[in-house]
């Protein structure tokens, strides 16, 4: 895992390549790219969750008839 010291270093090189008024935008745009994964895959878990159910409650009316 990177430490303290690291994050820092890390910082400033972003600082001296993008410059002081790029880095929001930046930062910005970088969750708005995670919030839109995030919210895909979330999507892809729930179809997934729908898909099971489905297929267990058609195994249920089978087992009943």
């Amino acid at each position: 895992m990177l430490g303290p010291g690291s994050w820092i270093i890390i910082g400033v090189v972003a600082l001296l390549i993008f410059g002081p008024k790029k880095l929001p935008e930046l930062g910005r745009a970088a969750g708005k790219t995670l919030k839109e994964f995030k919210n895909a895959t979330s999507g892809l878990v729930e179809d997934d969750d729908d898909k099971k159910k489905e297929k267990k409650n058609n195994q249920t009316k089978t087992d009943e008839e």
